[in-house]
């Protein structure tokens, strides 16, 4: 018999908890919608109390989206609550309330310092709160797979009987492996009585590098909602990969007895890049569904039989995961045509906006032979960077040889002037940061630097993405591309530090740094 998994995507929740993969209300939107498009469940939007941005960013998504669920995340705490109620207003009766309060014992004991009783009493007490504003709540014993088994039976039925329609089993620091997760599973399946008026969730972490087979295990055991995120991001070693999640349901229906979602698979690899893209976290090459080389054969081998017979090396299609591209873009295209084709992948710009993407596809044309479709995404997602700028690049001319120097010419927004200094450094990429700062009078330590191919050829763009250290100890990300890596590093460059201005012109928001951060 067929079943439905539901699919609650946490990209923008837990994803973004990812260390430097923070993005701002325009970016949040933009993957939002691109959620919508790939047909998620829910989407848990953000933690509304954390900070006026997070209540900011859900609000706007819970006001725009169409089609999912948008949920919110708070803790058992009346203001936290009330801060989600608000933010989730616009959804109407699409909106979620996730409620979680931890009970295994460590927690228990550390952290709440709370007996049992209390943790039951709170829990109730949580979700009747929640249920005052909305109908449908969610509820998640935070590190449940390390919760006594006959307490969390206790805590899940007091939970579906104050009004929980979802009650969600975190698999918290990745500790689980698989049967005994798919056991647990089915351990509140014959233990709890009413656990049928609930959707049972899983919420599986990757720290044993487990968490997707962890969640198939539950899925098979009575599990019909899986918690997971574009590309696997999220705290630590991340959370179950989405794409992975969807595509073994899909291709491996022998395995799990008619399992199966609702998900636009041609739209998760579009999905993929524009995640990887507005956070800086590149995907490993390797990377299941969506890596670079997930569809690549170079074995002789293997390209003999690809060409005979598909299906002798590959289980599944790039065609059903969107990857394909065409040869349809050119110096001659007009704003309205390109409007058109970025309609057909899926972007909703502005006037403006289109046109500023055609006049870089011109401007593409004259240096590359051909512009395929993910040249014009890299381009598109470029537009979605939104970040005050105060600084812009000029000019940039580098020198190599014994002593490589940069020569950089920044134009300071705000003041409109421009100031030029030029420098040396171990390469030209050191060179022209170094030179930044000086003009800048901004010192900032570069924590980490990657570079990707993003489209083909050997003239393809390059994405260079950023971790830079500024003062106090505040760590920003910045990414940006072009053909030239030293332009595409200088932009990066100057992106993170717009972003760190930025931040510190903002007025200040409330800091949770003192307290734990949600990692249901």
């Amino acid at each position: 018999m067929s079943e439905r998994v539901l699919i609650f995507d946490t990209t923008l929740r837990d994803g973004e908890q990812c260390p430097g993969a923070s993005m701002n209300t325009r970016e949040k939107l933009e993957v939002a919608r691109q959620l919508a498009r790939l047909r998620v469940d829910i989407i848990e939007a953000g933690f509304p109390v954390a900070s006026e941005g997070d209540f900011e960013a859900v609000r706007a998504i819970a006001s725009e989206i169409r089609g999912p669920r948008i949920a919110a995340l708070a803790r058992c705490v009346d203001a936290d609550i009330d801060r989600a109620a608000a933010a989730l207003e616009p959804a109407g009766d699409r909106a979620r309330i996730h409620v979680f309060l931890a009970t295994s014992a460590i927690h228990r004991q550390f952290k709440l310092k709370m007996a049992q009783d209390e943790i039951l009493r709170r829990a109730v007490a949580g979700i009747q709160r929640a249920r005052q504003y909305v109908s449908d709540v969610e509820f998640s014993p935070e590190d449940a797979s390390r919760t006594e088994p006959e307490f969390l039976a206790q805590v899940v039925q007091a939970a579906i009987e104050a009004g929980a329609g979802t009650i969600n089993i975190p698999d918290t620091v990745g500790y689980a492996v698989p049967h005994e997760f798919g056991e647990l599973i089915r351990y509140l399946k014959e233990h709890v009585p009413n656990i049928a008026r609930a959707v049972i969730s899983v919420h599986c972490h990757n720290d044993l590098g487990l968490a997707v087979a962890n969640s198939l295990a539950a899925i098979q055991n009575g599990a019909r909602q899986v918690e997971c995120t574009i590309n696997g991001i999220g705290e630590r070693a991340g959370n179950a990969s989405l794409e992975e999640i969807v595509m073994a349901l899909r291709t491996r229906k022998d395995a799990f007895g008619g399992f199966y979602t609702e998900i636009d698979t041609r739209q998760i690899y579009p999905t993929s890049r524009l995640v990887s893209h507005l956070t800086g976290m590149v995907v490993q090459r390797n990377k299941a569904i969506v890596g670079d080389n997930a569809f690549a054969h170079e074995a002789g081998i293997h390209q003999h039989g690809v060409l005979a017979h598909r299906e002798t090396y590959e289980i599944m299609r790039a065609e059903d995961v969107g990857r394909t591209s065409e040869l349809t873009w050119g110096k001659h295209m007009g704003h309205h045509a390109v409007a058109r084709k970025l309609e057909e992948m899926g972007y909703k710009l502005s006037e403006a906006e289109v046109r500023k993407v055609t006049e870089q596809i011109k401007a593409l044309a004259d240096k590359k032979k051909a512009i395929y479709d993910e040249d014009v995404r890299a381009l598109v997602e470029g537009q979605f960077i939104e970040v005050t700028r105060v600084w812009t690049l000029d000019y940039l001319g580098v020198m190599t040889g014994a002593i490589p120097t940069a020569t950089v010419r920044l134009r300071r927004v705000d003041e409109e002037t421009v100031r030029a200094d030029a420098g040396t450094g171990d390469g030209p990429i050191d060179a022209a940061l170094k030179t930044i700062d000086r003009i800048t009078g901004i010192r900032g330590h570069l924590v980490d630097y990657s570079v990707t191919s993003v489209t083909r050829g050997k003239d393809a763009i390059g994405e260079v993405s950023v971790r830079v250290e500024f003062e106090g100890g505040k760590i920003v990300t910045g990414k940006a591309t072009s053909t030239d890596i030293i332009e595409a590093s200088a932009l990066a460059y100057l992106n993170a530090l717009n972003r760190y201005l930025d931040q510190q012109q903002r007025a200040p928001q409330r800091d949770l740094r003192a307290e734990p951060l949600p990692a249901v």
